[in-house]
Parts: C-alpha cells; structure tokens; sequence
C-alpha cells in the first residue's frame, strides 16, 4: 500500500479494532442522537498518514450499519483514537471506501 493510500482490501475486525469504535461510541451516540445496544466492528481499512486512519464498518442493529473514519496518533503524540468522520444509514454489503 502507498502512503496516503487506502487499503483496498477489508479485513475482518480483531479485537483492537473493536477497541478502537468503542473508544469513540459515546462521541457516535452524541452526534446521531440515540444509543445504541450493538455497537460490533465488522470489517476495516487502513490509510497511512501522520498516524493511521481507520476505516471501520460497524453493526449497530439488525441491518443497520455505520462507517467511522478514526484517526489513530503516531505513540510519541500519546494521544486517543479520534473520530474523524462517519456516515449513518448504510447498508452490510456497501463498500467501505474514503470519505
């Protein structure tokens, strides 16, 4: 992959990715208005940049999915994850690409 690039492949969610949207669902569940009872990292991409930007599709009901964009700082930053962006009201089989 080059710098600045986006994976092209998803990859299944692991563990650490899970931490990642969990770290930012309070700050989700604020900007949609709502709660959410699910809140499962599906699948991810990556893009390197001063950090690493992820691309998370996340399940938060029965057919109900979100996108988040989450920015991860270089370790010498000692920063939290960041939310970035993300996009509401999309669908399981919808291709995680940049926004």
């Amino acid at each position: 992959m080059l710098c600045g690039g986006i994976s092209s492949q998803a990859r299944a969610a692991t563990a650490e990715i899970q931490q990642l949207v969990q770290a930012v669902k309070e700050e989700v569940e604020k900007k949609e208005g709502r709660s959410f009872e699910v809140f499962d990292a599906v699948e991810y991409k990556t893009q390197t940049v001063a950090g690493i930007n992820y691309f998370v599709k996340v399940q938060t009901g029965k057919d109900e999915y979100l996108h988040l964009r989450i920015h991860k700082s270089l370790p010498h930053e000692k920063k939290p994850p960041a939310l970035t962006s993300y996009q509401s009201n999309k669908e399981k089989q919808e291709e995680l690409s940049y926004f």
